[in-house]
């Protein structure tokens, strides 16, 4: 295995120009950016030019992998476009990162699994927010007893989303609050928690059409876990900003702020017996921190973290979310399937290209 990872990224929208491009600088040496994949030609080989790699279009795609100095991809796209890209780098022989969420249906992510296991590479979901000191922090306590046994988790993830075009309003490009909000606390509340939910109840709302597109403006979850404890999460596209959460427990209470944005300076407040203590987290570059550790894992052969296995439930829960949204009653989440290698003439080898819908 080469001593250095070359990584192609896929996408080129303002969140890979402004952090996962910068990034690679930061990421040490085993990490390096080789290519970027876009649907704008002139603009994969300005960023390109600028960041030291080689610019492609998407129907470049292939030839991009075949690069000698590409071993990994890191796919930045629309959420309805993970599966294909992520599944033809698999093919290719390429490790891969995926941007949260794993892709739009649980299907979608046992297929990138398969993949991924048959053709033996490498496959991690980023969840930023498990690179940040404040999550770990909370781990650490939580986990020695410093507020007894966590019985209830409340989150608030809260944004606007002004542009009509954004690719978060359009549900046929896996637009949504859950989606894109939901995901990172739905990941933090099973890991505080350590467990895996067994009911979903939700409910979602259109107040206003101001912020345009199709999809949820906010929703409203509640899941429920074994010995009864609970979650409760609330994602919005159209309130004013927020990132919170709270671990209730039995001898005390955590509330974090911040913790879902990384790139910003985050507080803990720890309540015990009436009494508050106070911590402060500088910014970190979490991406940078996600390339590394991927990086390593596949120098080293170790398998990274959180895992496509991780991707899977966190999008089954958003599923049942939805549904519980649309039926108006709690859904019943069954043990996760096991997820077996695909047969020799899968379908897997259907061109990338039949579903591409975004530039």
């Amino acid at each position: 295995m080469a001593k250095q990872i070359g990584y192609a990224v896929v996408g080129a929208g303002p969140l890979v120009e402004r952090a996962l491009l910068p990034a690679f600088a930061r990421a040490g040496g085993e990490t390096r950016l080789a290519a970027i994949v876009s649907a704008d030609r002139g603009r994969a080989h300005t960023l390109a030019q600028e960041h030291h790699a080689t610019g492609y279009h998407y129907d470049e795609f292939r030839q991009a992998l075949q690069r000698e100095d590409v071993q990994a991809v890191y796919v930045a796209l629309p959420n309805s476009l993970h599966c294909d890209y992520a599944v033809e780098a698999a093919r290719a022989g390429a490790h891969v990162v995926c941007e949260r969420p794993m892709a739009v249906m649980a299907d979608e992510c046992r297929r990138m699994l398969r993949t991924s296991q048959t053709n033996r590479v490498k496959l991690m979901v980023a969840y930023h927010v498990q690179a940040h000191p404040a999550y770990k922090k909370v781990l650490e306590l939580v986990r020695s007893g410093a507020i007894g046994a966590p019985k209830t988790f409340s989150s608030d993830a809260t944004i606007r989303v002004h542009d009509p075009d954004d690719v978060r309003l359009q549900r046929r490009l896996g637009g949504g609050t859950m989606y894109d909000l939901g995901v990172p606390a739905i990941f933090v509340a099973r890991t505080i928690l350590d467990a895996e939910p067994a009911q979903v109840m939700a409910m979602t709302a259109r107040m206003t059409r101001r912020y345009g597109g199709d999809v949820d403006e906010s929703t409203v979850a509640l899941i429920r876990f074994p010995d009864d404890r609970l979650a409760h999460l609330h994602t919005s596209f159209g309130e004013e900003p927020t990132s919170v959460l709270t671990v209730f427990g039995d001898d005390g209470s955590i509330r974090v702020t911040g913790v879902y944005e990384p790139q910003r300076s985050s507080t803990i407040e720890v309540v015990r017996g009436g009494k508050r203590e106070e911590m402060t987290f500088e910014p970190i570059d979490a991406v940078a921190a996600e390339l590394e550790h991927f990086s390593n894992s596949v120098v080293h052969a170790v398998a990274p973290e959180p895992s496509g296995i991780e991707g899977l439930t966190d999008v089954r829960i958003v599923e049942a979310i939805y549904r519980s949204a649309r039926d108006g009653r709690p859904v019943t989440l069954p043990r996760i399937a096991r997820v077996d290698a695909p047969p020799a003439e899968h379908d897997l080898r259907k061109p990338v290209a039949d579903r591409r819908q975004a530039g």
